[in-house]
């Protein structure tokens, strides 16, 4: 079900008019007074829905679902009883066993095996078995990484069992960010289930504003972005190094519309239902270096990995060898996230080999004398400057080229696109409709970037700033004149609809 087609409009509006009108319908039952049961009710809901939502797509794969959640909320329960530390690991491991195995057979199998058999090739042996072909269960890795916090942060006694079954089930199956996130902890979500907000604290209006943003986002620059990038990644040997820069330039625009415009759909799908999903972006092409980008890009993917991987590792406490060795691991392994692909693992290693020379270049300068600051030079404040633009176009450019890995079809593929923007390859150059188009895309993004750098740092921010735009008499003409002509922007100047590119993790 794509977010931006009038079906899931249609499905949101009646979840959303069944959300409120339930309880509001309850309240004057005299029977249904009590507002525990109420809540209930309303989460019973919200589940049946979200498991139609996923059912949607392959209903054979909501078993899977339900499986790990009865995994994992079990392992959880048994944690909880346990005071012995081996049988409180027992659980856990067999929570990450069950996790972890369920995904590297749907993600990983067919790309094990078929290096597998590539190397035994290689070695002059024979490989006596036939590749499976099995079809991806759409946010696998979301919900997988979303169970696996909740069991690891009740064996660290960060959170108590959740002793609702329904509860968790709802957790892992919330339809707004089930298929592409944003990945949502236990200790960030299930207390918003226990807790359900009254109707008089929901933020209407900035919910139904980060809806209209995303569609924006989505509909109308990564759709038309994506026009150009597909033909330049279809077509890598033909075109002019001017084509394939603006081809990768494209597809750096159109992954951040596409996912940042996915999550504003979620955030404010979810707002208007009555809870609150953590921030995944903020203005990440404006990153002054590859640490600062991954606090900006995929927040809720970095935050994930560094709690539950990066400093089980050790994080920066073994040394700087050590440091940089869980680094390196980790953004290996957040790119295998990603897709059984050796280009994952390259734009992985490559981040990571990023991050680790920044550390030693930041360490370096860290040890040199600071010199004698007591004296400002007029001159210093226009170097100053001029640094951080450097900085944010070299850490810009150094992404940038990275994404060929991402978005190339294979390890090839992207080897000849690199190639191509640095050699006269092919002889088409960029037409100027496609250049016209692309330009006004990527103007319209370095736009929102500085205008969201000046004024919205963070979403409550945005949220402030949002909500006092309508704190006056004629709020209602003004809300309407806003979401008017948004809707005609995303209808007049929307491109052919594309899938969201984070569906396929």
């Amino acid at each position: 079900m794509i977010f931006t087609t009038p079906l899931y409009a249609l499905f949101l509006i009646l979840i959303f008019i069944l959300r409120w009108l339930l309880p509001a319908c309850l309240r004057k039952i005299g029977k249904f007074k009590n507002g525990q049961v109420i809540d209930e009710l309303v989460i019973i809901l919200l589940l049946i829905f979200s498991l139609l939502f996923y059912s949607a797509w392959d209903s054979r794969f909501l078993l899977l679902l339900i499986w790990v959640s009865l995994v994992d909320f079990a392992c959880g329960q048994g944690m909880g009883r346990s005071f012995d530390p081996f049988r409180r690991k027992l659980f856990l491991w067999v929570s990450l066993g069950n996790g972890l195995g369920v995904l590297s057979v749907f993600k990983y199998f067919g790309f094990f095996s078929e290096n597998y058999r590539t190397l035994a090739g290689f070695l002059g042996l024979e490989a006596h078995f036939s590749l499976l072909q099995i079809i991806l269960p759409v946010g696998i890795s979301f919900y997988i990484f979303q169970s696996i916090s909740y069991t690891v942060d009740v064996f660290r006694r960060e959170i108590e069992p959740e002793p609702s079954y329904l509860h968790y089930l709802l957790f892992l199956s919330f339809f707004p960010q089930l298929v592409a996130g944003p990945i949502v902890t236990a200790k960030e979500f299930l207390p918003q289930i226990r807790n359900l907000q009254p109707f008089s604290r929901i933020p209407l209006a900035f919910g139904f504003f980060l809806i209209l943003l995303g569609a924006f986002k989505k509909s109308v620059l990564a759709d038309h972005l994506a026009i150009t990038s597909d033909f330049a990644f279809s077509h890598p040997n033909d075109l002019s190094p001017s084509f394939l820069w603006w081809g990768v330039l494209s597809y750096a625009g159109q992954i951040y519309c596409d996912f940042s415009g996915y999550t504003d759909i979620a955030q404010g799908s979810a707002l208007i239902l009555g809870f609150r999903l953590p921030e995944n972006f903020r203005m990440p092409y404006l990153a002054r270096g590859f640490s600062e980008f991954w606090t900006k890009w995929h927040m809720s993917l970095s935050g994930w990995l560094r709690s539950y991987l990066y400093i089980p590792l050790g994080g920066n406490r073994k040394g700087g060898f050590r440091t940089n060795l869980n680094l390196m691991v980790v953004m290996l392994l957040g790119g295998l996230w990603h897709g059984a692909s050796w280009n994952f693992v390259f734009w992985g290693g490559g981040h990571g080999l990023l991050l680790v020379i920044e550390r030693l270049f930041s360490k370096k300068r860290k040890n040199t004398s600071p010199g004698n600051d007591s004296v400002v030079s007029p001159i210093s404040g226009y170097l100053t400057i001029g640094k951080v633009v450097f900085l944010r176009l070299f850490t810009f450019f150094s992404v940038t080229l990275l994404w060929v890995f991402f978005r190339s079809p294979d390890f090839t593929v992207s080897l000849c696109y690199l190639q191509g923007l640095f050699s006269k390859n092919g002889a088409i150059a960029i037409p100027h409709a496609i250049f016209l188009n692309t330009t006004w895309c990527l103007f319209a993004l370095c736009a929102g970037h500085l205008v969201g750098q000046k004024y919205f740092k963070t979403n409550a921010e945005m949220e402030e700033r949002f909500g006092n735009l309508f704190h006056f008499e004629s709020k209602a003409i003004a809300f309407g004149a806003l979401f008017s002509l948004a809707f005609i922007a995303i209808v007049l100047l929307s491109a052919k609809g594309q899938p969201f590119v984070y569906f396929v993790f």
